[in-house]
């Protein structure tokens, strides 16, 4: 950032708040930002892929710590991700079915290297330690959510405490540290959050199975479904793929986009929007106030310009200025 830039107003409120945000990220613990009761799900290793998509569907969840009971290790984290690399061995090796259907949760990595994708890095954090750490750790892995993972001191045994989002850790930020927030007055234009360019997009008509090929090919997490105008109708998700091979099903990725957006849980949080000149600030009151998974960006006529995931907008809050805030403290 330039000495011009940095000599605005708007540019030093907003610095201002981006550090405030990264000092408090340090002073509070990764195990803050879990609710006062909470429940965890955590799958054995040793269970069937096909029974675990029944064990999520039931209890309203999308993703799962893993446990190796042999070794009594935390295993990773079972994710829709991993029901994707599922889809893709099943799409490669159809003769395979049979096999499929007995696949293990331990499989996970053999089907990784089968259809040759890199394995997720399993990355987990202790819970008292800051929560600064799990954000920076969550950006470096790309992953979206993060284990909190703690270690008996007299056993040396591992415990999976619960898992933490990126979105809970946004709404963290955005409930407890509103003084902060509120500093971010820039435009998401004029901060290049998003992506805007070549954007992945699919219709209502285009079935499932079109859709997963996108996202793997782009290796996103949602596709924005337009009509033939280019207006945004919906955005088909990675977990939306969950319930469409629930039992198995794997014969129905060839149903359409719609069809499958008809089967959301009553609880779906919907789809949230923001324009090019919508500020930060409003944004993290957004997350506030509802269940955000990411922003799609559109005109006045509800036409498609980009996607704000949440991953770009904790890079943000965790990176922007920082080599010069590093200048200035040496």
């Amino acid at each position: 950032m330039s000495d011009k830039t940095s000599s605005s107003p708007l540019d030093k409120e907003q610095m201002q708040g981006l550090r405030g945000i990264r000092e408090f990220l340090k002073v509070r613990t990764s195990y803050d930002v879990l609710p006062l009761s909470f429940r965890l799900v955590v799958l054995d290793n040793d269970l069937l892929i096909k029974k675990s998509l029944n064990i999520l569907i039931q209890n309203g969840i999308v993703s799962a710590p893993l446990w190796d009971s042999r070794n009594s290790t935390f295993a990773g984290l079972l994710t829709s991700t991993d029901y994707i690399n599922v889809i893709q061995y099943y799409c490669q090796f159809p003769e395979d079915l049979d096999q499929v259907d007995k696949f293990r949760l331990s499989s996970l990595r053999e089907i990784e290297r089968a259809i040759g994708v890199l394995p997720l890095e399993t990355v987990s954090v202790h819970p008292m330690r800051p929560l600064y750490e799990a954000c920076r750790r969550m950006l470096k892995t790309r992953a979206r959510r993060i284990p909190l993972v703690d270690i008996d001191d007299e056993t040396g045994r591992e415990t999976v405490v619960s898992v933490i989002t990126q979105y809970r850790i946004l709404k963290f930020i955005a409930v407890n540290n509103e003084q902060h927030t509120m500093l971010l007055k820039k435009p998401v234009r004029e901060l290049g959050l998003g992506t805007y360019r070549n954007l992945a997009v699919a219709t209502m008509n285009n079935s499932v199975l079109d859709v997963i090929h996108l996202m793997v090919k782009h290796n996103i997490s949602a596709v924005p479904i337009v009509d033939r105008d280019g207006k945004l109708l919906n955005v088909f998700e990675a977990v939306d793929v969950i319930p469409c091979i629930k039992g198995g099903a794997y014969d129905e990725l060839s149903a359409t986009v719609g069809d499958a957006l008809s089967r959301r849980a009553d609880d779906f949080a919907g789809i949230y929007t923001c324009g090019e000149d919508d500020r930060l600030d409003s944004i993290f009151d957004t997350v506030r106030k509802s269940r955000v998974h990411r922003l799609v960006v559109v005109d006045d006529d509800s036409r498609l310009k980009g996607i704000i995931s949440l991953s770009d907008i904790l890079k943000y809050v965790l990176l922007y200025g920082e080599e010069e805030d590093a200048i200035r403290g040496n």
